[in-house]
Order: structure tokens, then sequence, then C-alpha cells
């Protein structure tokens, strides 16, 4: 399987469509598995320390919110922040933690659908504008879909409802782990190669000191969930053969 390229698109409102559609099913299936939760069940823990579902939910929405705020930016070319500030942000995500199940998911559906509503907005020319979030790191505007395809698909294994990293479609788990494993190749994260057995894929993380790197593999999807720290790597090879080495955070 050869992975889709997330870098310089020739035409990047193509890009973004392709990306819109991927991201309409992703939240569906997030809505889906949002619409099952009761009351008692959106205040019980995530799979995020110190998170509710309630939490979890709530900052999915002003994620969408946050996004949407750079598609007008593209848009318009007047620069809007993804989020007022980092507290706001955190403020935010608080406040809206504990609303009923039914808040929550008609927050999580109406934020998303604004957020595909701006995106139907832009025009080819926008999708290449240079926009970034909370980081000050730059990226065009299309990119932005990515970030929140990102967010919904690992957000919806991070809220321990049903949806496992085995659910994850195969062309969004070889993409993300090209691009997390490009944030792992810096100093402090373990020397290792990654092998992707279903595809054939390879990527090394962490530095060399002058040893051989270990090389982890297994099936796309879980070694991109134990890399992410979604799961514990159990069924991941070693070789040589010893324990996993203990990541950074992603």
């Amino acid at each position: 399987m050869t992975t889709p390229k997330l870098t310089d698109p020739a035409d990047p409102a193509a890009a973004a469509a392709e990306l819109s559609a991927r991201l309409d099913a992703a939240t569906q299936r997030l809505l889906r598995t949002a619409a099952g939760l009761s009351d008692e069940q959106a205040r019980e823990p995530s799979r995020l320390p110190g998170w509710s579902r309630g939490h979890l939910l709530t900052h999915l929405a002003r994620n969408a919110d946050g996004l949407r705020n750079l598609l007008i930016w593209a848009r318009t070319g007047v620069e809007t922040p993804q989020y007022a500030s980092p507290q706001a942000r955190d403020e935010g995500i608080a406040a809206g933690a504990g609303r009923p199940a039914a808040a929550l998911l008609a927050d999580l559906g109406d934020s998303a659908a604004e957020l595909a509503a701006e995106a139907d907005r832009l025009t080819g020319a926008d999708w290449a504008a240079q926009v970034h979030g909370p980081g000050g790191r730059g990226h065009p505007a299309w990119f932005t879909l990515w970030r929140r395809l990102s967010e919904v698909e690992v957000h919806h294994v991070d809220l321990g409802a049903g949806y496992r990293p085995a659910d994850w479609p195969a062309d969004f788990a070889a993409q993300c782990l090209a691009r997390a494993a490009g944030d792992f190749a810096r100093p402090g994260c373990p020397h290792v190669t990654l092998r992707a057995a279903d595809s054939g894929a390879e990527y090394v993380i962490g530095t060399s000191d002058g040893e051989p790197p270990l090389a982890v593999t297994g099936p796309t999807r879980d070694v991109l969930a134990w890399l992410i720290g979604r799961s514990d790597g159990a069924d991941l090879a070693t070789d040589p053969a010893g324990p996993l080495p203990a990541l950074p955070a992603w």
C-alpha cells in the first residue's frame, strides 16, 4: 500500500475536497458513538488523564470552532486566531464538560457542521493560504482539515466508548504513522526503526547513539497506537527481543 502524501499537493483544493469527505465520514462515526452515551457515561473518565468524556467531547467541539477560525482567516485574509488564548481554551472545556449528554452531542454536531459549512465557502486559491495554530507553526489552509481529522480519529479512541485503533481507516493510520514518526525524530527519543508489517513502510525515530536502532514491528494501526500512547504495544515484536522502550509524549 502506498501512503497518500500530505505535503505540497499539486491541487490544494482537490486535497481539501478529499480530506473533507474523509472528515465527514469520521465525524459521523464519532457522532454515532456520542449519541450512545448516557448522562452518567458522559461524566465517566475518558482515557485521557484528568478528563471525563464530557471534557473530551467539549474539547472536540471547541477544536472545531477554533479550526473554523483558521478557515475564516484563509478566506478573508484577516488573521483570526484559533483560540483567544490558552486560558480561554481551557476555561471553555471546563465550563462545558458537565453538561447532559444530549447537550454535548448537539454541540459536537453543530460545531462540526459549522466547520464543514465554512470549508464549503473556500475557493481554490484560499486553500493555499498560510495560517497557523497556537504554536505559531504555519501551514496551508487545506492542512487544517488533516488536523481536524486527526483530532476526531484519535480522540474517538480516547473516549473509551468502543472505538479502537483497529477501527481507524487504513489510509488515516498510514498517513498518521508517517507524520507522527516525523514528530519523534528528535533528541530524547529512543532510537527505533518502526516497521509496518502490512505495508512494508519503515520509519526511524530518535537520534543515533552509534548503535543500530531497535526494530519494532507490527500492523500499521498497532504501531501507530503504541507510538502515540494509545496502546501498550503488547502485540508488537522487537528485534532484538526485549521490552519496548519508553517513549516521550506525542
